[in-house]
């Protein structure tokens, strides 16, 4: 029988004893065994955090690029993934959720790495000057952690449990510990496997272990970040750990929660919504056999209409073929093993204190292709509950599977507290095709929800649905869902870096940061900056331009060329009531008349096109007769990936833009984007 290998300390490497059988969810046969007995926990740390210089010294662009080869690589392996998934009781297209949605993730991160420098570190918010004569300012820097990042993973989706964490993580240039549940954990390791053999990832970026966490958490220092998802009562055990605490590691919790949709009082069972309701609940049911952390446990539906919602739940629910997931016809395989079975008929015999079974069985399933004796086959379950504010079961008993109990609410003031009811969760939906229902709803229940899905007739062919947390998207929620907020875009990535607060002159935080500070020294050169290749330009480079008297004639024909006839903008105007003394010129103008200063005319240059403008901002009117220059500074530059064999080499430039006029004024600043031609090679 096959033994999972446990990925540390840059080998392959089997923990002692005999391990935990771990079975095919649908035909329960032994499969395979898995154990971390005899493994050094602090060593598999300290090799995490001892390696982890390789991947902090990449740029955030050389990490999303790993990422990106990592996912084209994993795509290679898709049929190989898939045979093994089946064994976990997920058909097709719940496999295809839990790999190619993993995947996804993946390639979501690495194209988020152009929304950073390319640098090790990043810039975080604005620039705060701090002194009348903007010699002294603060900002503020994000750096990697220097630990490790351990991630203790639900069973219930193998492999996008732990891609959707592990592509936030090394994009952030922190390496990572992934413990999987151990009873799916055979599948996460076929995919680490391949990671593994691919390369891409430098040494100690990752590694797995495949059983109990035995101690490892009493290794943990306040350079690491712990990540659970699971069940809030073990999260809740770990997070309390001495050593978490006396730390001050972060943990972020992704628990189970108690999500709800609620029916909006104006939907009728003639208007599309209704049977997109329908559909979302069916869905939410079945998918993974229920088994999602985000799927729907409550179903809150305006009371005259509980009958009808009733009827026509319980005839999608029984089109819904169930059995072995290697079989076409079916469409909802098994739990994930027969103690997930047993415990789902326990937390459904507490829901039965105060609800009722209204369509499926507790002993009994109709199967394709299956043995309900073999395998953890259950019935879809949804029941009632006629009396929600009297009944605390359902707003706190979790039953892990195909479970979910209807109630009724009087007006949308009862489904907002009944929402609430549930102590937090990571997901709510509503179905409403009223506007001010929808705002009503998303206010009233938005703090004790992590997202909400508002679902109509206009997005739902596009809707990604109520279970489907999105990579730059947070994912968590308040209360009982964790109180953490997992992926997120930049704000996950962010989750593992420091934020240092950083003061000193614009000139020296310039060095430190690679992007030009306002107010920083510039730097001179003679030759004109868009005369020089990408490769030549340096941060700071800076001119400063002739100066040009802006007239009357100028404003009009500006305004007859671009149509921008606005009042302010001509002379006839009376004036009084309103912000200036007499015509005015467009900002726009202003803005095209610097580009006239600042831009090198006439002769071929490496500039290749203008990209776009940045924050622009006119802070100070100009009048005719005024003069105005330009104060013209280099501040960042990121290169750019060629996209094929014939592309350009190129980089994108951003260029400080500050006008002044002739008292020295600043009158407007932006930031302006040029393409900029890198050197032949």
């Amino acid at each position: 029988m096959q033994k999972l290998n446990n990925y540390i300390l840059g080998k392959q490497i089997t923990g002692d004893g005999e391990g935990q059988l771990l079975y095919n969810a649908v035909s329960g046969e032994a499969i395979a065994t898995a154990s971390t007995q005899g493994l050094d926990f602090n060593e598999v740390l300290n090799y995490a955090r001892s390696n982890g210089y390789l991947l902090r010294k990449k740029t955030f662009h050389e990490r999303g690029l790993m990422l990106k080869a990592l996912a084209l690589h994993l795509r290679n392996y898709l049929q190989k993934f898939y045979n093994i998934s089946y064994q976990t009781g997920a058909t097709k297209a719940d496999s295809w959720v839990d790999i190619e949605g993993g995947i996804g993730n993946l390639f979501s991160y690495a194209s988020l790495r152009r929304k950073f420098q390319d640098e090790s570190f990043c810039l975080d918010g604005e620039p705060h000057n701090l002194s009348k004569q903007n010699t002294f300012m603060g900002h503020h820097l994000l750096v990697p952690k220097e630990g490790v990042a351990i991630h203790i993973n639900a069973f219930n989706f193998p492999v996008w449990g732990m891609l959707e964490k592990v592509a936030v993580n090394l994009l952030a240039g922190m390496p990572c510990i992934v413990k999987p549940a151990t009873v799916t954990s055979f599948l996460t390791e076929a995919v680490v496997q391949e990671i593994i053999a691919s390369n891409i990832l430098p040494k100690g970026a990752l590694q797995l272990v495949c059983g109990s966490a035995g101690n490892m958490l009493n290794y943990v220092t306040n350079q690491d970040v712990i990540t659970f998802t699971g069940s809030a009562s073990t999260g809740l055990m770990l997070k309390s750990q001495q050593k978490i605490l006396a730390e001050n590691v972060p943990f972020t919790m992704e628990a189970d929660s108690l999500n709800c949709i609620v029916l909006g009082n104006d939907v009728t069972p003639n208007m599309p919504e209704w049977d997109i309701f329908i559909k979302e609940v069916r869905k939410e049911m079945t998918t993974k056999a229920g088994q999602k952390c985000t799927a729907i446990r409550r179903i809150f539906v305006p009371e005259n209409k509980i009958e009808d919602v009733q009827t026509a739940l319980s005839k999608a629910l029984a089109q819904t073929t169930i059995g072995n997931p290697l079989n076409d016809k079916v469409r909802m395989g098994s739990l994930a093993g027969q103690s997930q079975r047993k415990e789902v008929k326990e937390q459904v015999q507490k829901l039965l204190a105060s609800s009722q079974i209204i369509y499926g069985s507790l002993d009994s399933v109709e199967l394709i292709d299956a043995d309900l004796n073999k395998g953890a086959f259950i019935s879809p379950l949804l029941l009632i509950n006629k009396n929600p504010f009297n009944s605390n079961e359902p707003h706190e008993v979790e039953a892990f599977g195909p479970v979910s109990t209807l109630m009724p609410y009087k007006n949308l003031e009862e489904a907002i507290e009944l929402s609430k009811k549930g102590k937090g969760s990571l997901v709510s939906s509503i179905v409403t095709a009223n506007t001010k229902v929808a705002k009503q709803y998303v206010l009233g229940a938005g703090a004790y929800h992590g997202r909400i899905l508002i679902l109509n007739n206009e997005c739902a062919k596009e809707s990604t649905g109520h279970g489907s947390p999105l990579p730059l998207l947070v994912h968590g929620g308040p209360g009982r869902a964790g109180g953490g907020e997992e992926m997120g875009g930049m704000r996950g990535v962010k989750h593992y870096m420091q934020r240092v607060a950083i003061q000193g002159s614009p000139t020296m935080l310039t060095a430190v940061s690679n992007v030009y500070q306002p107010n920083a020294k510039g730097v001179q050169s003679n030759i004109h900056p868009f005369k020089k290749y990408f490769e030549e330009l340096q941060i700071g480079e800076q001119i400063i331009t002739e100066k040009r008297n802006i007239t009357s004639e100028d404003i009009e024909k500006f305004a007859d060329l671009s149509g921008d006839h606005f009042y302010a903008h001509l002379k006839e105007t009376n004036f009084e009531g309103t912000m200036f003394t007499h015509q005015v010129a467009h900002g726009y103008f202003i803005m095209s008349a610097a580009a006239g200063l600042f831009v090198d005319s006439y002769e071929k240059n490496p500039v290749l096109l203008n990209y776009g403008i940045d924050e622009l901002r006119f802070t100070k009117p100009i009048y005719p007769g005024a003069e105005m220059y330009v104060r013209f500074t280099c501040k960042e530059k990121t290169a750019q990936e060629l996209k094929d064999e014939n592309d350009i080499p190129k980089g994108i430039v951003k260029w400080f833009v500050e006008i002044f006029d002739e008292t020295n004024e600043i009158t407007g600043v932006a930031t302006i984007l040029t393409m900029v031609k890198k050197k032949e090679n």
